[in-house]
């Protein structure tokens, strides 16, 4: 078994104690599932070592536990944890709003076992019936429903991405390839797609699928053809492979990338101009001559087009843009200078600060910032204001022993109360050098009420970004009720930025809100929030997400030099 498989048992093992009402050990395996998880070494090679309790988080009792999975293939604790569940309640776990407690009543009251069983329950008003479930309870749960719905068939770019240049990497190295790119919504950046599309410009294509078709990692062929093949992966994802001529590698680039309503609106100009569009060129409608075809640049120069990056090609005004030469330069990853949310064994993290800042240098960043979290949030191992102190002084001194490499900011992530009020008294903020502000509990509140809420953090002068600020996590909570227009404007006024979390199932500020931010006037801060060093690479999400928000280096706090970071800081020290 791998990282990703152990992590998946460990998951469903805290499933089924939360649904047996058991405390702390869920949280313990969740722990331990997402560093098991975000490790780069291959578990099994820590067991040949007989270091998996080196882990963190992983003591004796999982420790075997893995072990057994390792050289069994399966866990004895997981099926008799099994056996003591009702079948199908797991399920309802994806449902946000449906939690452990929740599930067992659903099920002790109506025999409910899964999501179409309670869809049901819930169009029918049958939960009427139970007490303490009244019609605001239903259309919560019937949101939550509808939003596991929506993602159905749908995969995060931060898991299908890594997947997909590893097929890639595999292509290029089994064949001598000039001409290979991702096409299709990964390409573009967006945050979850349904499968893997890779573009190939070969004009001997049988070698190109044969090579395809044989990746280890394939686990069925579901088509196979002399210029297009689809496999299934083990992962449970569909790859598709076409390949082209070198003559057509532009044009059929474009039309592959999307999307459908770009593509449509190009074609459209090349009618206005008596031409033809489609994967294999660009061609004059009456000749049938050949204009453009070998490039993407030359395919949007013969239509009188500048270069439209594939992040903003969605038809929401890149075309018109491109037109009259007001496309944006997109924030790319040589403009990243360092990273504002990082957490470390202090709180939740996995790794020491020192750990952090080494990673930090290895990614030639100016800066990086430690926050853990504040001492509201228990479950993370918040900090007090004692252990806070303290950890400044570590800061302190690792900032000093980076000589000027990489500076090391003291921050926290500081709960906002649900009066807006902060997790920390000002005198203590005072001594940090940034503050992220969060909402990390009461999620239902009413929109004027949240909304005030936010804007109170925002306003106080004691933040400098807003993290994660609509709460949302993708296919498994929806965004708290919020009048962002009322959030930027206030973050406009205080100098606070908004922070674009990239977090694979976060990405929040979402690209179109952080489109929204830039026209307010709000600067955007990526930042990982990452709980390893290993997290921290998750950077390029966020980058990519701020692309298709059409954001550029100047709406990015990350791009701020690391001389004059502080200064645009709150805390300013020299």
């Amino acid at each position: 078994m791998d990282n990703s498989e152990i992590a998946a048992v460990f998951d469903e093992i805290a499933d089924l104690l939360d649904l047996q009402g058991v405390a702390f050990k869920p949280i313990a395996y969740r722990r331990a599932a997402r560093n098991i998880e975000s490790m780069e070494i291959d578990i099994n090679e820590v067991a040949a070592d007989g270091k998996i309790e080196d882990i963190p988080g992983v003591g004796k009792a999982m420790a075997k536990k893995i072990e057994e999975m390792i050289r069994t293939g399966k866990l004895a604790y997981l099926d008799d944890l099994r056996s003591e569940v009702p079948s199908g309640l797991v399920e309802l776990l994806k449902i946000p709003d449906v939690g452990p407690k929740t599930a067992v009543v659903l099920h002790n009251e109506l025999g409910i076992t899964s999501v179409a069983m309670l869809k049901e329950a819930v169009l029918s008003h049958r939960l009427h019936g139970i007490k303490g479930f009244g019609e605001k309870t239903e259309e919560r749960i019937l949101q939550g429903i509808r939003t596991v719905e929506s993602k159905s068939g749908r995969t995060l770019m931060g898991i299908a991405l890594p997947v997909a240049e590893a097929f890639v990497d595999h292509l290029k190295e089994s064949l001598p390839l000039d001409k290979i790119c991702l096409a299709g919504s990964l390409r573009r950046g967006k945050e979850t797609v349904g499968d893997i599309d890779i573009l190939v410009g070969d004009d001997k294509p049988a070698t190109v699928m044969d090579a395809f078709v044989s990746y280890p990692e394939v686990d069925s062929l579901l088509m196979k053809g002399p210029t297009k093949s689809s496999v299934r992966l083990r992962s449970g994802l569909q790859v598709d492979i076409r390949a082209v001529e070198s003559k057509s590698w532009g044009a059929a680039l474009c039309y592959f990338t999307g999307s459908k309503e770009h593509n449509v609106s190009m074609r459209r100009i090349g009618v206005e101009k008596g031409l033809k569009l489609n994967e294999y060129g660009l061609f004059e409608r009456e000749s049938g001559t050949m204009v453009a075809g070998a490039t993407e640049e030359e395919v949007y120069e013969a239509l009188g087009l500048r270069y439209v990056e594939p992040e903003i090609r969605e038809n929401s005004g890149e075309l018109e843009a491109s037109k009259q030469g007001t496309l944006p330069v997109l924030v790319n990853r040589a403009d990243i200078r360092g990273d504002f949310h990082v957490h470390t064994s202090w709180s939740d993290g996995a790794n020491k600060v020192e750990d952090v800042v080494s990673k930090a240098m290895a990614k030639g960043y100016e800066y990086i910032a430690i926050t853990d979290h504040s001492q509201s949030l228990r479950i993370a191992n918040g900090l007090s204001p004692e252990r806070l102190s303290k950890q400044i002084e570590v800061v302190r001194k690792a900032d000093e022993l980076g000589g000027g490499r990489v500076r090391v900011l003291a921050g926290s992530e500081v709960d906002i109360r649900a009066d807006g009020s902060l997790d920390f008294p000002s005198s203590l903020l005072k001594d940090l050098d940034i503050v992220i502000g969060s909402v990390h509990s009461r999620f239902k509140m009413e929109k004027n009420e949240m909304t005030k809420r936010v804007v109170n953090a925002v306003s106080s002068g004691q933040i400098d970004i807003l993290g994660h600020p609509t709460g949302r996590l993708i296919g498994k909570r929806a965004p708290y009720a919020l009048d962002l227009e009322k959030v930027f404007s206030a973050a406009k006024d205080s100098g606070v930025c908004m922070e674009l979390n990239s977090f694979p199932d976060r990405l929040d500020l979402a690209d179109a809100n952080c489109r929204h931010a830039m026209n307010s006037g709000v600067k955007v801060a990526i930042a990982t929030d990452a709980h390893s060093v290993e997290q921290m690479d998750y950077i390029k999400y966020g980058i990519t997400t701020a692309r298709r928000g059409w954001l550029e280096a100047k709406d990015v706090l990350n791009t701020v030099r690391g001389k004059d970071i502080l200064k645009r800081l709150h805390g300013g020290r020299p």
